[in-house]
């Protein structure tokens, strides 16, 4: 059972809030339609049912808040608006890295996909499906983790009919095996076709909150269509013929010409206006929602019969539950994997709960990365310009071989591989803001430590990767270009390699961090930027100076202080460590990455909604 109880948005500046005091109930083995005219509030009351809208109230998952619900994606399956994934990522790609979030076994993606029909189409990139395409792999997104209750919004906008009825028959289906199901719609006609139980919001505040059967009777009743040049005329003629037969007869005026009438039938009102000569330019029978709305009667029917007469029904107003807001958890019994008699099957259950593990943000992570052509394309790009800086900068014997095998001319702030490891690091949260996979499922994933530590690593070996990479591809295509005893392997390369491998990780973290802090990845790309650029001259003018003392002897006091005993052989890494941290660069990229570390657990462990 879904329970929201008091929902209230916060109000932006002088406007009311857009969910007002909203409480009501989803019950299981029912669908739930959230009705209400666009700008009701439905998507803030669904987003606040999830912890993504700051405000007042809660929202019970069979008696238990979102945050306090050890596995979210086993409980709750969400689909808000498009699928929100990188467009150069395959439909299984996708799958398998939300898999790996909500610590279910990558089969799961294979299933879901056969599930909802997108078998053919495992390979095929998120940007150039079909907007159904779209919503069948949000929704086999939402039930990758088996949950009990979906949260959907607006699902069935803008779908072909076939497609609607193909949606609404697999959310029958999981009702019918003891799901709930909430879903947002602004058609009346819809909700009273597809839904158990329709609650309808207007300006964020309930209205109404009834089942099916009574939505029906009460909100739609049958009526004609008619347009017509001659709107008054007709209304009055189809009014005063009403009047002298003794029946009650509603007549509407909506927009243009166009006339609503409650209580007759397409023959009576075609009649009346062939014998008056009234030109019909459409004369149907619909079915019309009655919601409270700004409306002109022209003709009421007056007259003895009116205190008989058929007049809209209010709409009840709904009162919020007096149940204690913690029921006993409704049991949901195992999906069997055959189609339901509806004509859509159910995704096979998952029989073992997926485990917390420090593992779980690493796979999400690898397949983040690995997911999009991007980092294949930055490595390559790197490779190629660095051959080709390095093969000019090797033809004169004045440059230094690190340079040249760094390929670092004097003109750039920083050598291509440095530059592509602060690029890949930025994308590692900049891809996540821009095209979002986890907005929606709250607590799938941490978002503070767990997240931040495998972003952290994964980075970390992608640009000691490239570094490695580079300076092998570069050494290599020197020694075919310009023979291998022009370029010799340098004598002191332990301190070399030292220094090249912190450059390439500092510059990634500097990357991610920034990116993580400002949710931007242009943010990261300046972030790396700035520390040749702008903060290596500061501590270049702290770091040299007559004050200047040598770190010489430093692994020896190191090794007095310390318990433990370490190869003398790890001294000279410690040492060439040392000296890239003094360097004006290494301490640049030491205070960047520190700064950058303390504003992200600062900003990310302030947030209550773990997304």
């Amino acid at each position: 059972m879904l329970q929201a109880i008091g929902l209230t948005s916060t109000p932006r500046r002088d406007r009311p809030p857009a969910v007002d005091d909203l409480t009501f109930e989803a019950r299981p083995g029912s669908v739930t339609a959230l009705l209400g005219a666009t700008g009701s509030g439905k998507t803030t009351a669904l987003r606040m049912m999830l912890e993504l809208e700051p405000g007042r109230g809660v929202t019970y998952f069979r008696g238990r808040p979102l945050h306090r619900i050890a596995h979210p994606a086993r409980e709750v399956g969400v689909l808000l608006g498009d699928v929100p994934g990188h467009p150069g990522r395959t439909c299984r790609g996708q799958l398998r890295m939300l898999c790996a979030a909500a610590g279910v076994p990558a089969s799961r993606a294979d299933a879901m996909l056969d599930i909802v029909g997108l078998a053919g189409l495992r390979d095929q990139r998120l940007g150039t499906l079909s907007l159904g395409m779209e919503r069948r792999l949000g929704l086999a997104a939402s039930l990758l983790g088996d949950p009990h209750t979906l949260l959907l919004d607006a699902p069935a906008a803008g779908l072909s009919p076939r497609e609607n009825s193909w949606l609404f028959s697999l959310l029958r289906a999981h009702a019918a095996h003891g799901g709930t199901v909430l879903y947002t719609t602004d058609d009346a006609k819809e909700a009273a076709r597809t839904a158990d139980h329709v609650v309808t919001i207007s300006g964020g505040r309930l209205v109404a909150d009834q089942d099916a059967t009574a939505f029906a009777r009460t909100r739609l009743r049958p009526r004609v269509a008619v347009r017509t040049p001659h709107a008054a005329r007709l209304a009055a003629l189809v009014s005063r013929e009403a009047r002298a037969a003794q029946r009650s007869v509603e007549v509407v005026t909506e927009e243009g010409n166009r006339l609503c009438v409650y209580g007759s039938d397409c023959a009576e009102i075609g009649e009346t206006a062939f014998r008056h000569g009234v030109l019909l330019h459409q004369l149907a029978d619909e079915v019309g929602d009655t919601a409270p709305e700004p409306v002109h009667t022209t003709a009421p029917a007056p007259g003895p019969s009116e205190a008989s007469a058929p007049a809209p029904v209010p709409l009840p107003e709904s009162s919020p539950p007096t149940e204690a807001p913690h029921p006993p958890p409704h049991p949901r019994p195992h999906a069997d994997p055959h189609p339901h008699p509806h004509g859509s099957p159910l995704p096979p259950p998952l029989v073992v709960r997926p485990v917390r593990s420090p593992l779980r943000p690493l796979r999400y992570e690898l397949c983040r990365l690995l997911g999009v052509p991007t980092p294949h394309v930055t490595a390559a790009a790197v490779l190629v310009t660095s051959v080709v800086l390095a093969a000019f900068l090797a033809r004169s014997s004045g440059t230094p071989l690190p340079a040249v095998l760094a390929a670092w001319p004097g003109l750039l702030p920083l050598p291509p591989a440095a530059l592509g490891a602060g690029l890949l690091g930025a994308l590692s949260f900049g891809d996540e803001y821009r095209h979002p996979v986890l907005s929606s499922g709250a607590g799938t994933v941490p978002r503070r430590l767990g997240l931040l530590l495998a972003k952290l690593a994964v980075t970390a070996v992608t640009a000691l990767l490239l570094a490695l990479l580079v300076a092998v591809v570069d050494l290599a295509a020197l020694r075919l270009i310009y023979g291998g005893d022009a370029i010799p392997v340098p004598g002191n390369w332990p301190a070399l390699c030292a220094g090249w491998a912190a450059l390439s990780v500092g510059c990634a973290w500097a990357g991610l961090l920034a990116a993580g802090v400002f949710r931007a990845t242009m943010a990261g790309v300046a972030a790396v930027l700035a520390v040749p650029v702008v903060i290596a001259p500061l501590a270049q003018k702290v770091l040299v100076g007559p004050s200047v003392r040598s770190i010489a002897g430093l692994p020896a006091r190191l090794r007095e202080l310390s318990w433990a005993q370490w190869p003398y052989e790890a001294d000279r890494w410690l040492l060439a460590a040392a000296r890239v941290v003094a360097q004006p660069v290494g301490t640049a990229l030491v205070l960047a990455v520190t700064a950058l570390t303390c504003a992200y657990l600062f900003t990310g462990l302030r947030r209550r909604a773990r997304w």
